[in-house]
C-alpha cells in the first residue's frame, strides 16, 4: 500500500478525473434528445465515426481486460492476444455485412431484429433473456470483481464501499444522459486509457530491455523455489503446477492439443462464437447504430479495428513484463502459496497489471493509471447498463405494455438501470467465489457454451433468405440445450488444483471449450438449415415486393400490407433508410481501401506472432 502523502496525490488525480467525466456527462445530457426513445437509446443517430470508434474500443476494453488479459499474458504468453487480433477482423464483418441489414430493418435492438426478420416473439424473448443472463454472469460479475481486485491491491479501500460508489457514479451517468453521455465519456476515456497504458508499457519495456528483452526474459521467468521455501518452510510445491513458462509461450496460434489456444478450435469454434459479441451483442451494435450513416458506421469499425492492435502491446505485453519482474508472486508454486500471495488457490496471475502499476509508476502517473482502470470499469458498466435497459425496455416491457408512451419507456429504462445496480451489488459475493486463476479464459469458456447458436442464427438470418422462424428457433434451442448441458457438467466437474490428480471424465478434461463451441455452432447451423428446408419457406408476398421495399421486407420478415393511411409513413421511413445507407462514391472507395489495409494488418500479425 502507498504512503498517505502519495495516496493523497493519486486520489486527487482520480477525483479530478471523475469531476471531468461527470461534467461531460451533464453536458451530453443537455445536448441529447433523451426525452425520446431514439435519443436516449441510440443517441439520435447523430454520432460521427471517431466518437463511435472510440466508444467501441473503450466499451470492449473494460477492467476485465486490464486484469484478465494481462493476467493470461503473464500465465500463458502471447496466445491471449488472438482474441484482440480476431476482433480486428470481425469488426469489419459487423460494418460491411451486419450493420447495413440492421439499418435496412430499422431496428434498435438485436431481439427486435429477430422479431422483424422471422416474425413472432419466441426468438425475440429467447435472445433478450439470454443477453441479460450473459450480462450478469460474464460481464457485470467479472467487471465488478476485476475493479474490486485493483482497488484492493492499489488503495486498500473497503471492497464493497468502493464498488457501491463506482456503480452509483456509473449508473448516474447512464441514467442522466443515455447513450450520448456514454459515447461522449467513452471518447474521453479512450484517450486517457491509451495514454496511461502507453506510459506504463514504456516504463516496463525500459525495465526489461525492450521487446527483445520481453521475449528472452519471459522464457526465464520462473519463481525462485529455494527462496520461497526458505521464507515459508511450511509450503510445498509440485512440478504439475506449471510455474515455468510454456515452450510455445511466444506464439499466438498453437498446436491442436494446446490447453490454451488450439488453432483448429480457435478458427472453427472461437471465431464463429465471437460473431455473437462483435456482430450481434447489444453493447457493440448499439454504438454503431448511433452513427450518422453507413459511412460513419464503417469508419467507426475501421478505427476500432486499428485500436484493437493496441491491447497486445499495452495490456498483454505488460502482463508478461509483470511476470518477469514478479515471478515469485505471480507464478506461485502451489495452491497454499497462491492463497498466501493473493487469497486465491487457483492462481495469482490476475494481479499482474495492478502489481505492475503500483511498483513502476511514479506518484501522479500512478493516480492516472488508477483513473484508467476505474475508467475502464465505469465504461464497461455504463455500456452494460444502457444496453441492458434498452433490451429490457424495447423487447420485453413493450410486450407487456403495448401502448406505453415514449416518456414511459425512457422512465422504465432508467428504473431498470437502478435494478441492474442492485443486482450487480448483490452478485459481488458470488463473483469472488466463481473467479478462477485466469479470469479472461473463464469469460471465454462460459460464453462459448452459450453463444455459438446465437451466432449461427444471426449469420443464417442475414445471409440465407430461405431460413425461416421454425428452423432458427429449433436450431437455437438444440444448440442452447447442448451448450447449457456442457456448462453444467463443467461446473459440476470443476478443474482440480494443480497439485491434485485430474479425475474428471475424458470428454470434460480432454475436449477444449473451443472445440465444444465449434460443435455447438455447426450443429445449430445444420439443424436450422434442415428444419428450414423441411418447413414452409418465408411467405410468397415477401418475394414479390418491388425494390427497394422488397429487400426490406425480405430481410425483416414484414408481412402486413400497408393501408392507404400508412403508405406515406412507409415511404418516409424508406427515405430515411436510403439516406442512412447512402455512401458518396469517393467515401466508399476510401473505406474499401481502409478495409483491405486493416484486414491485411490483422492477418499479418496473426502469422508473424504464430511462426
Amino acid at each position: 500500500l502507498q504512503s498517505n502523502a502519495d495516496a493523497l496525490v493519486d486520489i486527487t488525480v482520480v477525483v479530478i478525473y471523475f469531476i471531468l467525466v461527470l461534467a461531460i456527462g451533464l453536458f451530453a445530457m443537455r445536448r441529447a434528445n433523451e426525452g425520446t426513445v431514439s435519443g436516449y437509446f441510440l443517441a439520435g443517430r447523430s454520432m460521427n465515426w471517431a466518437a463511435v470508434g472510440a466508444s467501441l474500443f473503450v466499451s470492449n476494453i473494460g477492467s476485465e481486460h486490464f486484469i484478465g488479459l494481462a493476467g493470461s499474458g503473464a500465465a500463458c504468453g502471447f496466445s491471449v492476444a488472438a482474441w484482440e487480433l480476431n476482433a480486428l477482423l470481425l469488426l469489419q464483418v459487423l460494418g460491411w455485412v451486419f450493420i447495413p441489414v440492421y439499418i435496412q430493418c430499422r431496428v434498435s435492438t438485436m431481439p427486435e431484429y429477430l422479431s422483424k426478420r422471422f416474425g413472432g416473439n419466441r426468438l425475440k424473448v429467447y435472445f433478450a433473456a439470454l443477453s441479460l443472463i450473459l450480462y450478469v454472469f460474464t460481464k457485470l460479475s467479472v467487471d465488478l470483481y476485476a475493479g474490486a481486485l485493483f482497488i484492493q491491491e492499489s488503495l486498500g479501500w473497503n471492497l464493497y464501499l468502493s464498488i457501491i460508489l463506482l456503480i452509483s457514479m456509473t449508473a448516474l451517468l447512464t441514467v442522466t444522459g443515455g447513450l450520448v453521455a456514454v459515447i461522449y465519456t467513452d471518447t474521453v476515456q479512450a484517450f486517457i486509457m491509451i495514454a496511461g497504458a502507453l506510459c506504463l508499457t514504456g516504463i516496463g519495456l525500459f525495465k526489461v530491455g525492450g521487446l527483445e528483452g520481453v521475449r528472452t526474459k519471459y522464457m526465464q521467468a520462473s519463481p525462485n523455489i529455494t527462496a520461497i521455501l526458505l521464507s515459508s518452510p511450511n509450503l510445498t510445491y509440485s512440478e504439475s503446477c506449471h510455474f515455468h513458462p510454456k515452450p510455445d509461450a511466444l506464439k499466438v496460434l498453437r498446436g491442436p492439443t494446446d490447453p490454451d489456444l488450439p488453432w483448429p478450435g480457435f478458427l472453427l469454434g472461437q471465431t464463429p462464437a465471437s460473431i455473437w459479441y462483435w456482430c450481434t451483442d447489444q453493447v457493440i451494435v448499439q454504438r454503431v447504430l448511433a452513427a450518422k450513416n453507413i459511412a460513419h458506421a464503417k469508419g467507426s469499425t475501421i478505427m476500432a479495428g486499428f485500436l484493437k492492435i493496441l491491447p497486445m502491446f499495452i495490456i498483454v505485453i505488460p502482463g508478461m513484463i509483470s511476470r518477469i519482474l514478479f515471478a515469485d508472486e505471480l507464478a506461485c508454486i502451489s495452491p497454499e502459496h497462491c492463497l498466501q500471495v493473493c487469497g486465491s488457490a487457483s492462481g495469482c496471475s490476475n494481479l499482474a497489471y495492478p502489481r505492475l502499476v503500483m511498483s513502476l509508476m511514479p506518484v501522479g502517473l500512478r493516480g492516472l493509471m488508477m483513473a484508467v482502470i476505474i475508467a475502464a470499469l465505469m465504461s464497461d458498466l455504463d455500456s452494460i447498463f444502457n444496453s441492458a435497459s434498452t433490451i429490457f425496455t424495447l423487447d420485453i416491457y413493450t410486450m407487456l405494455r403495448k401502448q406505453a408512451s415514449s416518456r414511459e419507456l425512457v422512465m422504465v429504462g432508467r428504473l431498470f438501470v437502478v435494478f441492474m445496480v442492485i443486482a450487480s451489488i448483490a452478485w459481488v459475493p458470488v463473483i469472488i467465489e466463481m473467479q478462477g486463476g485466469q479470469m479472461f479464459y473463464y469469460i471465454q469458456e462460459v460464453t462459448d457454451y452459450l453463444t455459438p447458436p446465437v451466432a449461427a442464427t444471426f449469420l443464417l438470418a442475414v445471409l440465407w433468405h430461405r431460413c425461416n422462424e421454425t428452423g432458427a428457433f429449433w436450431g437455437g434451442l438444440v444448440g442452447l440445450a447442448l451448450g447449457a448441458a456442457r456448462l453444467i457438467l463443467a461446473l459440476v466437474y470443476r478443474e482440480p488444483h494443480c497439485d491434485q490428480p485430474d479425475e474428471r471424465p475424458s470428454f470434460i478434461k480432454d475436449v477444449h471449450f473451443m472445440y465444444v463451441a465449434a460443435i455447438l455452432f455447426w450443429a445449430s447451423a445444420l439443424v436450422t438449415v434442415v428444419v428450414s428446408l423441411c418447413t414452409p419457406p418465408p411467405t410468397k408476398e415477401q418475394n414479390q415486393k418491388h425494390h427497394p421495399v422488397r429487400t426490406l421486407m425480405c430481410l425483416c420478415g414484414l408481412k402486413e400490407k400497408p393501408t392507404a393511411a400508412q403508405v406515406l409513413t412507409v415511404q418516409e421511413q424508406e427515405q430515411i433508410v436510403d439516406e442512412l445507407l447512402r455512401e458518396p462514391p469517393r467515401t466508399r472507395i476510401l473505406l474499401n481501401i481502409a478495409l483491405v489495409v486493416i484486414c491485411s494488418v490483422g492477418v499479418f500479425l496473426f502469422i508473424y506472432f504464430s511462426v
